[in-house]
């Protein structure tokens, strides 16, 4: 039996701290979204403060052809509020709510594996 590494073309995170995230060697700032999609760069998303994320920051997600969304809700863990994945949940996506470390972790995991799907990281600042 041969053996081969999963080899993926999605973009990695390579490195975080609680004030940023390492994506393919560039660092990001602020809350982003990362998804195992080619067509769909890291991009900013949600906002700052986990106060302030509502429905529309989950829904667009609904219709990009993910299986699964990763919510990285910070230094600690928060759980998504049910109307703001309802969108996600009519569709059939699966969403884990985790903290944004986790998110990170598993996210690399999941896109080695050829798994479509996104983590949502909320940076708060």
């Amino acid at each position: 039996m041969k053996l081969q590494p999963d080899k993926s073309n999605a973009p990695v995170i390579n490195a975080y701290d609680r004030a940023w995230i390492e994506v393919n060697g560039i660092r990001y700032g602020q809350s982003l979204s990362v998804t195992s999609l080619p067509e769909i760069q890291p991009a900013f998303w949600g906002g700052s403060h986990f106060e302030t994320l509502d429905q529309s920051h989950f829904r667009p997600w609904a219709q990009m052809g993910v299986e699964l969304v990763l919510f990285g809700s910070g230094q600690k863990l928060r759980f998504a509020k049910p109307h703001w994945v309802q969108d996600l949940i009519n569709q059939g996506i699966g969403v884990e709510t985790m903290d944004t470390a986790a998110a990170c972790r598993t996210y690399n995991i999941l896109a080695s594996e050829g798994r479509k799907v996104v983590a949502l990281l909320l940076i708060e600042s």
